[in-house]
């Protein structure tokens, strides 16, 4: 495959989340098992690596907060089934942290393939910090790409959701480093009447483009 069909093929945010079905440390998992959930799919590198060991551990203590936002997670590498397991069980003697999701086993590397996790120019055969949203009707809704010398911060990932499902339910953006209970972003007018209406509909406006609201 050459590297222009390889773009082609990747996810598109917005669009259907490529399906899969792997084995996991929970047993075989699908995406179809997560409709009605959100989804945290993560990739990182490789078992028994630090950075990796404290990106799961750090999921597993925000596991509960993920939960509460009917979101569930998901890890992936290359490794196998027994390598993730042993892993799971070294982070638990070690450092006293159970990872309550599963991972999955991706020898082939279909679905790191199929998500776009695999970047030659990091690594051949190792998939890199890729972070994906899926909403609860199978859609991606974001994707973020970390370095493989670099961990995620998971509080971002808790925030995204958070920010992703209340833009749903309240058809608002979200400004940068919102958080909630912070004032949201209602959608710009789309015509130049509604810009004339806009500054007397009883927003918090600093022009007609640029208005917030409290929920």
């Amino acid at each position: 495959m050459s590297e222009t069909t390889a773009c082609r093929t990747l996810p598109q945010i917005n669009a259907a989340a490529p399906d899969f079905e792997a084995k996991t440390t929970h047993g075989v998992k699908k995406l179809a098992d997560y409709k009605g959930r959100w989804l945290v799919l993560f990739s990182h590198p490789a078992d028994f690596t630090p950075v990796c060991t404290t990106e799961f551990i750090a999921f597993a203590q925000h596991h509960p907060e993920f939960q509460k936002l009917n979101c569930d997670l998901l890890g992936l590498s290359i490794d196998s089934y027994y390598s993730h397991v042993a892993w799971v069980r070294n982070i638990k003697e070690k450092f006293g942290v159970e990872i309550p999701f599963p991972i999955i086993e991706d020898l082939s590397m279909k679905v790191a393939n199929d998500y776009g996790m695999i970047h030659p120019g990091a690594a051949d055969t190792s998939a890199v910090r890729a972070t994906f949203i899926i909403d609860d009707k199978g859609i991606l809704r974001a994707m973020v790409y970390y370095p493989m010398t670099n961990g995620r911060s998971i509080p971002e990932f808790l925030r995204l959701v958070t920010a992703l499902q209340t833009s749903d339910q309240n058809k608002v953006a979200t400004p940068a480093g919102w958080q909630p209970g912070d004032k949201v972003i209602v959608p710009t007018p789309q015509d130049v009447d509604a810009a004339e209406k806009r500054m007397s509909e009883g927003y918090e406006c600093t022009d007609w483009y640029f208005c917030t609201k409290s929920l």
